[in-house]
């Protein structure tokens, strides 16, 4: 998705109207911003529409002595696995490899194998780790607009 597809029509002409190292400047801040939001709503275990995530399945056999389950995709929300990429017409965020792998999955609640070596394979639920919300369209305006106005002050 570029950035004129999330801009509000009025400020489409002025983005436009930038110089390449301006527009991929402001591609940068608004990757930098949209990647921090996306984490931090990963790490709140949300859905881009407010919705918390489906909660784990309960598995069948149960663990004795199991310690305290932890907050899903703790790895998936590193900066590590978690690419952004800017160009002058966009911002893409998203995975690669094996992280994209299981990422798609649950992104799209798809089945896959649980174990390389057994044929058992397991439905997830749909956990949409990206997306846009409505937050995160209010921030790609507000990095537009004070990019075009430090840009107009000469900066």
């Amino acid at each position: 998705m570029t950035i004129i597809d999330t801009v509000t029509p009025h400020l489409q002409a002025l983005v436009q109207q930038l110089s390449p190292q301006q527009r991929k400047a402001l591609t940068r801040e608004i990757g930098k911003q949209l990647a921090q939001s996306q984490r931090k709503r990963i790490a709140a275990q949300k859905n881009p529409d407010g919705t918390p995530y489906a909660p784990r399945k309960v598995q069948k056999r149960v663990k004795r002595g199991k310690v305290k389950q932890k907050a899903m995709f703790a790895k998936l929300r590193t900066a590590r696995l978690m690419k952004t990429r800017t160009n002058g017409d966009g911002v893409e965020i998203g995975y690669a490899g094996q992280a994209g792998f299981i990422a798609d999955i649950h992104q799209h609640g798809k089945s896959s194998r649980v174990l390389r070596h057994l044929n058992w394979k397991v439905k997830y639920d749909q956990r949409e780790l990206l997306g846009f919300s409505g937050d995160d369209q209010a921030m790609i305006e507000n990095i537009v607009l004070a990019h075009l106005a430090y840009n107009k002050k000469g900066g």
